[in-house]
């Protein structure tokens, strides 16, 4: 049993680390900013769980598992919310281009709220 539980901590790691090189070549391969984003956190997220896992299935000793679950945690708090940060303050500085947006939502609400662009944003 111990021996199926280190194989399925390998693989699991294993399945990280190519998530994580998924991000990484996302960073370098993808050309505008929401792209890149939006590339970059989904696998990064799931590359940290999946290594995550390996490792409290690796160890097996409550204290790393416990560790490992608080890890997780607060991955899954700060990652999107960063993300939706990140994007959110790109768009207030004109860094997005937002003739090649299919909706753009965020436009109506900044309306709303009284933000102005200036006429040299795009």
């Amino acid at each position: 049993m111990t021996d199926l539980l280190d194989l399925l901590g390998a693989l699991l790691l294993l399945l990280g680390a190519l998530l994580c090189l998924g991000a990484a070549v996302t960073l370098v391969r993808f050309p505008d900013l929401l792209s890149k984003l939006h590339g970059i956190t989904k696998p990064q997220v799931l590359g940290v769980l999946a290594i995550t896992l390996g490792i409290a299935v690796s160890l097996r000793t409550w204290y790393a598992v416990c560790i490992c679950l608080l890890i997780l945690i607060m991955q899954l708090f700060t990652a999107p919310v960063a993300g939706t940060i990140v994007s959110r303050s790109a768009y207030r500085s004109g860094l997005i281009d937002r003739e090649h947006l299919v909706v753009d939502e965020l436009a109506d609400d900044l309306a709303e709220s009284g933000f102005a662009q200036t006429p040299d944003d795009n």
